[in-house]
């Protein structure tokens, strides 16, 4: 039974999965550019080359090694159909993949697996609905209700990332409690070559990712993590 759904999984799901979230990602490209396009097409406002040349540089220089360190970094936790959503959706470490792994966690499957894939589908499925609904309710009434609070509140809100990035750590941790002190110190080192100025900021992260794939494998194969 579990060979037959393996089958069934690469030859009917994979296949459909991958063509639609083309085509939902070409869309959704074509959407973002849309109101630039009608701006430039229709009224005639188009800046200067080298002012797109430099906002590009600017942001690429800035965000450019995410376009690579996500999709490796989070590929193995949300498969194929997953990937496709995060990218189409956004929120992909502060939301998709907090939701996706409280999903396999649920559901008692392991990241990685063909059930994995598809439990994360559904959490993060689950988590575009809720976000976008509460989205809307929070853009017409959140700016009222922010301006309202004290500024002691306003700045504990700064914390709410690193605290959900340090929940995921701990979930990893409970399931690779090996991996988990050896992935710790080589962030610990990577941030602390970085405000020692040994190692670029830009590819401090994709650093930690891969050198934690390394000692993950490592391991794997001196057989002390499975």
């Amino acid at each position: 039974m579990a060979m037959k759904n393996n089958s069934s999984f690469d030859s009917d799901y994979l296949p459909y999965i991958i063509k639609t979230g083309r085509l939902t990602n070409l869309i959704g490209c074509v959407v973002c550019f849309a109101p630039a396009l009608v701006i430039a097409g229709v009224f005639g406002v188009l800046p200067p080359f080298s002012a797109i040349l430099n906002g590009f540089i600017a942001i690429s220089s800035a965000v450019g090694v995410i376009w690579f360190v996500e999709p490796i970094s989070y590929f193995p936790i949300i498969g194929v159909a997953g990937t496709y959503m995060a990218f189409l959706s956004g929120n992909i470490g502060n939301l998709r993949i907090p939701c996706a792994m409280v999903a396999q966690k649920v559901a008692g499957v392991e990241p990685a697996t063909n059930e994995g894939s598809i439990i994360a589908t559904l959490g993060m499925a689950v988590s575009i609905v809720v976000n976008t609904a509460i989205l809307t309710i929070g853009v017409v009434a959140g700016a009222g209700v922010l301006s309202r609070m004290p500024a002691s509140v306003t700045s504990a809100l700064q914390f709410l990332l690193p605290a959900l990035f340090g929940a995921i750590f701990v979930q990893f941790a409970v399931r690779k409690p090996k991996l988990a002190p050896i992935v710790l110190c080589i962030c610990v080192l990577v941030v602390l070559g970085v405000r020692a100025k040994y190692i670029p900021g830009y590819i401090s992260t994709l650093g930690a990712v891969f050198l934690s794939i390394t000692a993950g494998i490592m391991l794997y194969k001196r057989g002390l993590v499975k």
